[in-house]
């Protein structure tokens, strides 16, 4: 029914390695991974966790080599903690929800695919899946609905419009019976899969600048919610008009304060709308939802964004009530 694991060519495109060796433990893991060789990957992937034990890439092509175990608690587990450390990166809720749809357990499957989408708007494997979480719950539904009147056709029908479309259809037509997993070179391997249906490889698309302001919008809102300071700060450029006249070192031990002093930070970006002035300068307008263990605010906000070194960066902000 849900079909997409989400690869780790999709979490580099987040996440980058730091030391070369590891890059190319990294690499190796994953090459055993595809030849089927789930074993040895770990070796290696566990070998980079020891000196590296927050490694994003690594803890995600680990999740994958669980899951290919079948060790389903394990696999949880690591995704789990990846959304916990890296709340930005719509991947990981992604293939917790293939987990959770494996195991018939919907709901969790779709608060995890709400998550991703929340975090990564555009990401449409996470749409994807969620239509199809949806279908599978409706199926449920109807079924329901069947065994008490046998006789309602209009309920049938339905019912078997959805079995045609995902339930029915012989095994050696069905797509989705493999595994893509592809390496941060871009090459790709197919392995068998056991348990979890995973479908092609996405085909890869020009980038949009829009859609990249907006991500990135979601991922600064996502580390304020993460109460990772650090996260949080490398979102400002170096020229980001700081408020009230602060430098720019007492603005940033201010935002630092705030940001540690209540139990819990949950910011939301409702109905955001980007403005491009050109390929490299832009404005995102939006409602925030900030809630804490002190406050609960919806106020309006634009970020004016600049592009540097590729990466977009926060010049300055406005609030309106």
């Amino acid at each position: 029914m849900i079909k997409k694991l989400s690869r780790i060519a999709a979490l580099c495109a987040f996440m980058s390695i730091s030391l070369p060796a590891l890059a190319d433990d990294i690499q190796d893991a994953n090459k055993l991974f595809k030849q089927g060789l789930h074993a040895q990957a770990m070796e290696k992937v566990n070998l980079v966790l020891a000196s590296k034990p927050k490694d994003a890439q690594a803890r995600f092509l680990k999740g994958l080599i669980q899951t290919e175990q079948g060790n389903t608690n394990e696999a949880i587990a690591t995704f789990t903690g990846l959304t916990e450390d890296y709340p930005e990166l719509p991947e990981p809720y992604n293939n917790l929800a293939v987990i959770y749809a494996g195991q018939g357990q919907y709901e969790k499957a779709k608060t995890a695919l709400e998550m991703a989408i929340r975090t990564h708007p555009t990401y449409a494997t996470a749409h994807e899946n969620l239509g199809d979480i949806y279908a599978k719950m409706a199926s449920q539904a109807y079924d329901r609905a069947l065994q008490l009147e046998k006789s309602n056709t209009g309920t049938q029908t339905k019912l078997a419009l959805i079995r045609e479309l995902f339930g029915d259809a012989p095994k050696s037509t069905r797509s989705g019976k493999t595994t893509v997993v592809a390496a941060a070179d871009n090459t790709a391997a197919v392995t068998p899969a056991a348990t979890i249906p995973v479908a092609r490889k996405a085909e890869p698309v020009a980038a949009d600048p829009a859609a990249e302001v907006l991500k990135a919008t979601q991922a600064w809102a996502a580390a304020w919610s993460a109460k990772d300071s650090k996260k949080y700060l490398s979102f400002y450029a170096k020229e980001f008009k700081t408020p009230d006249g602060l430098s720019r070192s007492a603005w940033e031990s201010q935002r630092k304060q705030r940001i540690a002093a209540p139990k819990s930070i949950s910011v939301e970006v409702l109905a955001a709308k980007a403005k491009l002035a050109d390929a490299g300068h832009a404005s995102v307008s939006f409602k925030q939802s900030y809630r804490a263990s002190h406050l609960n605010i919806v106020s309006g906000k634009t970020l004016d964004w600049v592009k540097v070194d590729g990466q977009w960066l926060i010049a300055a902000e406005h609030s309106a009530k």
